[in-house]
C-alpha cells in the first residue's frame, strides 16, 4: 500500500485520503487495495462513526482509473478487491460516508464519490462521466447510481454529452451537500462529519439503513424496514441513555450499540 492511501483518526471519525496528487489521485492497484482494507476495518471499529474520504492536493478528487495501471495488469486488483472499484464501488457500508471534493471528480472519480452518502465540494471542483468520449461507459455504478440524485435529463447529458457540471451546479441540483472555497473543505467537512457523530451511532446507521434500502420500494418494504429499524434501535442502551440524557439536561454518552 505504501502511502498511496492515508488514514487519520479525528474523535470517531476516520479520513481517508487517496494521495497520488502527481497522478490526479488516479486509482490504481495499491489505491484499490489500502481503501479496501481501511473499510473492511472501519466497517468493524466501534469508535469509528463516519467516515471521510478525500484526495491529496486541490487538483483532484480522483481522475477515476490509471489506465497505465490497466496496461500494466493491475486491472483485476483495481476492480477485484472487496468492495469493487477503489475498494468502495460495489460496498454496502454501515456508517456515514462523506466524499470531500478538492477538484475534479471525473470518470470513476465521480462513481466514488456517488458511492458515498453526503458530498463536501470545493467550490472549484468539477463532476463528469466522459467515458463516451473514450469509447467507454461508466462502469463503476455511475449510470444508475447518477440518475438516482439528479434529475434523469441532466443525468443523460452527462452521460451523453460527456460534459462536466460544476460544484455550485451540482448543488443546485442536490447532487452536493456543500460547497465551500477549497481552503476550507476539510474543516467543513469534519463539521459535518462530527455533527453527525453526535448523534447516536447505532440510531445513525439504522436511518441510512432504511433510507437506502427502501429507496424506489413500495410503502410495505419500506414499512417492514422502518419496523424492523425500531425494533433493534428503541430496545438500544443507547435509547435508553438518549431519554435520560434529556431528561437530565446532559449531553449524551453513546456506547454505539
Amino acid at each position: 500500500m505504501a502511502d498511496e492511501v492515508l488514514r487519520e483518526r479525528r474523535g470517531n471519525v476516520e479520513v481517508i485520503t487517496i494521495n497520488r496528487p502527481e497522478a490526479r489521485n488516479a486509482i490504481n492497484g495499491a489505491v484499490s487495495t489500502g481503501i479496501s482494507t481501511a473499510m473492511d476495518e472501519l466497517a468493524e471499529d466501534p469508535d469509528v462513526w463516519v467516515v471521510i474520504l478525500t484526495g491529496s492536493g486541490d487538483k483532484a478528487f480522483s481522475a477515476g482509473m490509471d489506465l497505465k495501471a490497466f496496461a500494466a495488469g493491475e486491472g483485476a486488483t483495481v476492480m477485484g478487491v472487496p468492495g469493487g472499484f477503489g475498494g468502495i464501488a460495489r460496498r454496502e457500508f454501515p456508517k456515514p460516508l462523506i466524499a470531500a471534493v478538492n477538484g475534479s471528480a471525473l470518470a470513476g472519480g465521480l462513481e466514488v464519490a456517488l458511492s458515498c452518502d453526503l458530498i463536501v465540494a470545493a467550490d472549484h471542483a468539477v463532476f463528469g462521466i466522459p467515458e463516451a468520449s473514450r469509447g467507454l461507459i461508466a462502469g463503476a455504478g455511475g449510470l444508475f447510481r447518477l440518475p438516482r440524485r439528479l434529475p434523469l435529463a441532466v443525468a443523460l447529458e452527462m452521460a451523453l454529452t460527456a460534459d462536466p457540471i460544476s460544484a455550485e451546479r451540482a448543488r443546485e441540483l442536490g447532487l452536493v451537500n456543500r460547497v465551500v472555497p477549497r481552503h476550507q473543505l476539510m474543516d467543513e467537512s469534519l463539521v459535518l462529519a462530527e455533527r453527525i457523530a453526535e448523534n447516536a451511532p447505532l440510531a445513525v446507521r439504522y436511518s441510512k439503513s432504511v433510507m437506502l434500502r427502501s429507496l424506489g420500494a413500495d410503502d410495505a418494504t419500506g414499512w417492514r424496514l422502518t419496523d424492523d429499524a425500531v425494533g433493534a434501535v428503541f430496545s438500544s442502551p443507547d435509547a435508553m441513555e438518549g431519554s435520560v440524557a434529556f431528561a437530565e439536561k446532559r449531553r449524551p454518552n453513546w456506547q454505539g450499540h
